[in-house]
C-alpha cells in the first residue's frame, strides 16, 4: 500500500461518507481506503498497514463500538476515530474508554475533519495512542456542564464564560466537552473549537496541579530562557506541553507574560493562585520545583 502523509482506513455504511472522507482526505496527502463492511475491514487491518481508523457507529454488519474491540486486539495501539450521528453520553463515554482519539457528529464539515485527522496523525507520529479519558466526561461533570449552559442560554454572547465555568469543572476543554457544549448551546462545534483555540486562558490539554509557564518572548529567550525549558524538561521527565504522571506539573510556553524587566520568567499557576518567579538562573531552575514538592511554593518575584 503506498505509504503518503499516511495511510487512513474509512468503515462506514454511508457511500456518501466514504466518498466525502475521501474527497477531503486525499488531496492532502493522505492514502484513502474506504469500505462499508466492518468484517472487510478487519481483514484488511490484519494484511496491511494503517496509521488511522475511522469509524461509524452505527452499522448494520457491527456496531462501532464492537469494531473498535475487535480492532484493538489486532492492533492495541492503533489510533481510532468515530462517526456518529446520535452522540450519547454513555456512547461517547465508552468509546472514551477503548482510547479513541475523538468523535465526528454528523454531518461533520471538512474542516473538522482535517482537524481531527491531523491530531490523530500527530499522536501517531509521536509514537503514542490516547490514555483513557473517560473521567473527565462522568454523568456528573455533564450535569454540572448542563447547569452552567442552562444559566446562561438566554443571555446573548455566553459561550465565553460557559467554557471559562466548564474548564472550571474539568480542568481543561477535551473535544468530548468541547461537543457537549456546542450541542447543548445549538452552535457549530467548529465555533466552539475557534473560540477555545483563540483564547489563550483556554486550554484543550490536561494540567497538572501545578501549570508551569515559561516565557519564550525575547527578552527571556536572550536571557537563557530555552536552558531553564530544558532543566524543567529533564527534571520533570515530560516534554513541552506534557504532564507528570502523578499529575502534579504540567509544562508549556507562552510568548510573553508581561514581565520583561524580570526576564527569563517563569509562572506556575496552583488552583488559580499564580507565582511569578523572575531573573532565574537556568542552573537554579530545580529549586522552583523544589518549593512546590516540599509543599510550599514561594511567590516571589525575585524567584
Amino acid at each position: 500500500m503506498g505509504d503518503k502523509k499516511g495511510n487512513i482506513l474509512v468503515v462506514d455504511d454511508e457511500k456518501i461518507v466514504l466518498k466525502s472522507c475521501e474527497r477531503v482526505l486525499s488531496p492532502e496527502g493522505y492514502s484513502v481506503r474506504t469500505t462499508t463492511s466492518p468484517m472487510e475491514a478487519l481483514s484488511q487491518l490484519k494484511s496491511d498497514a494503517f496509521d488511522l481508523v475511522i469509524t461509524d457507529m452505527m452499522m448494520p454488519e457491527m456496531d462501532g463500538i464492537e469494531f473498535i474491540r475487535q480492532v484493538r486486539q489486532i492492533s492495541p495501539d492503533m489510533n481510532i476515530v468515530l462517526i456518529t450521528g446520535y452522540p450519547s453520553q454513555e456512547s461517547i463515554k465508552e468509546a472514551l474508554g477503548l482510547r479513541i482519539v475523538d468523535y465526528l457528529p454528523k454531518p461533520f464539515s471538512p474542516s473538522l475533519l482535517m482537524e481531527v485527522v491531523t491530531v490523530a496523525m500527530a499522536l501517531k507520529k509521536a509514537g503514542t495512542a490516547p490514555a483513557p479519558d473517560v473521567e473527565v466526561f462522568t454523568e456528573e461533570v455533564a450535569a454540572k456542564l448542563d447547569a452552567i449552559i442552562e444559566k446562561h442560554k438566554d443571555t446573548p454572547g455566553s459561550l465565553i464564560p460557559v467554557l471559562q465555568q466548564a474548564q472550571g469543572v474539568v480542568g481543561y476543554l477535551p473535544p468530548v466537552v468541547q461537543r457537549h457544549v456546542a450541542k447543548a448551546m445549538n452552535l457549530p462545534v467548529s465555533e466552539v473549537h475557534g473560540v477555545v483555540s483563540f483564547y489563550h486562558f483556554f486550554s484543550m490539554k490536561p494540567k497538572g496541579k501545578h501549570a508551569i509557564k515559561v516565557c519564550l518572548g525575547t527578552a527571556c529567550y536572550v536571557k537563557r530562557a530555552e536552558e531553564i525549558v530544558e532543566k524543567l524538561k529533564k527534571n520533570l521527565n515530560i516534554e513541552m506541553g506534557g504532564v507528570t504522571e502523578d499529575k502534579q506539573f504540567s509544562l508549556e510556553s507562552v510568548r510573553c507574560l508581561g514581565a520583561c524587566g524580570l526576564a527569563p520568567v517563569v509562572v506556575v499557576d496552583t488552583n488559580q493562585v499564580q507565582e511569578t518567579f523572575g531573573s532565574i538562573n537556568p542552573v537554579e531552575t530545580h529549586k522552583i520545583l523544589d518549593s512546590y514538592r516540599n509543599g510550599n511554593g514561594n511567590g516571589g518575584a525575585n524567584g
